[in-house]
């Protein structure tokens, strides 16, 4: 277990903090003269910024689907190039329409990282142990607000090093890093556990079967049919589980809001390094607790009403040091465990994740300058997304009770030919054995039971 998570977790997380940190560094170069010397007025920064999100949601189903069916190694390491040329070409574009045809880009060649780590970690671990991991790398998002602070002022010092300003660095190192770990991720990465090559034969066999006792079939195997992508489109969990909305304004305008309350643009970056540290800390106390005791339901509505208090502090103050507090308090917010099959859960993390995009169009719209400096709109529109998102984890709670207690009570139970069983109904199906219903119904099959 230690030989798989060295070697799926770390290498994850660095992708994923390269992706955050190419994502949101925009709002470290703009604090440098980024739009100005582009001559990019806020509301084509505005519209840039939105144009992002519209192909990152769309492709994301699309990537996942190609990354099961192609090695992940090799997918994973294509986007990441892709995304990180793009992220290059910032630093040397000349005006708004070049800027706005590298986030559109930027936007399609990272949708797939986020859903695709997420789906890949899930075919590793048990649904008790997948919290943990995911929490561990998500971490890496939060270093990397926190690291983008410092390093944005320290890449700005060569500002007019070959010519261009600060801010032109900042995009193209950060840049060219990425297509270095874009080239070698091949080579590191593994792909499934029936073809990874740090583990034995012996090994193999084990990680597949408890993952097969645990109801992740798939691991062993499964074979692409386009009724699993159908069962995802048609499944309502998939659309109770798209609220991230508040994600986005939070990493892309966090540096912003903090400048707008009187402090410098280099002391504003450095200020928003321990917001994320405090998130960083918060995600791996929720990832462990989340597998420990399995009640993520309680965690989620403890985290939303959290962030509850922390938008509403920001919008009632007008004092910068509890504003900056508020910050803290609105970094602190199940799918994967409850999808089952190897290409549904893949198209139901990246449709849950990908309509959860377009809420960043949203929330890349509501941070106006004309409302700094206390941004009350913009929060009050995030505060709306963290209410719908506490009712949505309410409900989803409540939905998979009750359909555990439907599956306790046999409601729906199939028809298992050669086997007595009176609540057995035809209408739930009909199969040779046990293990037919398992593997062709999935998370819909009579003895998958839902984690709360």
């Amino acid at each position: 277990m230690r030989r798989m998570d060295w070697r799926t977790v770390p290498w994850l997380a660095l992708l994923y903090f390269l992706n955050f940190l190419d994502r949101g560094n925009v709002g470290n170069a703009k604090l440098y003269g980024f739009t100005t010397d582009l001559h990019i007025t806020d509301t084509q920064y505005l519209i840039a910024l939105t144009v992002f999100f519209f192909p990152y949601a769309v492709f994301e189903l699309p990537s996942n689907i190609v990354l099961k069916r192609l090695r992940p190694s090799r997918w994973l390491a294509f986007i990441m190039f892709v995304w990180g040329v793009t992220m290059t070409m910032h630093g040397v574009i000349k005006n708004y329409a070049g800027l706005v045809g590298l986030r559109v880009l930027l936007g399609l060649a990272e949708a797939g990282l986020y859903p695709g780590i997420v789906y890949y970690l899930s075919c590793w671990y048990k649904r008790s142990e997948l919290g943990t991991r995911v929490a561990l790398f998500f971490t890496s998002a939060t270093i990397a607000g926190a690291f983008s602070g410092f390093l944005a002022v320290a890449i700005n010092k060569m500002d007019g090093i070959g010519g261009k300003p600060g801010w032109a660095w900042i995009f193209i190192i950060e840049g060219l890093f990425t297509v270095v770990c874009a080239l070698v991720t091949p080579f590191i990465l593994q792909d499934f556990p029936d073809t990874a090559k740090f583990i034995s034969e012996p090994e193999r066999v084990w990680v597949i079967r408890r993952l097969q006792a645990d109801m992740k079939f798939s691991a062993g195997g499964e074979s692409f049919k386009w009724k699993y992508v159908k069962q995802s489109l048609t499944d309502w969990k998939t659309w109770l589980a798209s609220i991230d909305g508040p994600l986005f304004a939070f990493s892309l305008f966090t540096p912003t809001i903090i400048n707008e309350l009187g402090y410098t643009s280099t002391d504003a970056n450095l200020l928003s390094v321990p917001v994320y540290v405090w998130g960083c800390i918060v995600t791996v106390i929720v990832g462990f607790v989340g597998d420990r005791y399995g009640k993520r339901a309680g965690i989620n509505l403890i985290l939303f009403g959290t962030g509850l208090v922390g938008y509403i502090i920001l919008i009632a103050s007008t004092n910068p040091a509890l504003s900056y507090f508020a910050v803290y308090l609105a970094v602190a917010a199940w799918v994967s465990s409850n999808v089952e099959g190897s290409y549904k859960r893949s198209a139901t993390l990246a449709m849950a994740i990908g309509w959860g995009n377009i809420n960043g169009a949203v929330s890349s719209n509501i941070y106006r300058a004309v409302d700094k400096p206390w941004y009350r709109m913009g929060h009050g529109v995030v505060l709306a997304y963290i209410a719908i998102g506490w009712l949505s984890s309410l409900a989803f709670y409540f939905f998979l009770k009750r359909e555990n207690a439907r599956r306790d009570a046999g409601e729906r139970d199939e028809v298992i030919v050669g086997v007595d069983n009176k609540h057995a109904d035809e209408k739930n199906g009909t199969y040779e054995s046990v293990e037919h219903a398992r593997m062709d119904k999935g998370d819909e099959w009579s003895g998958f039971r839902y984690s709360l």
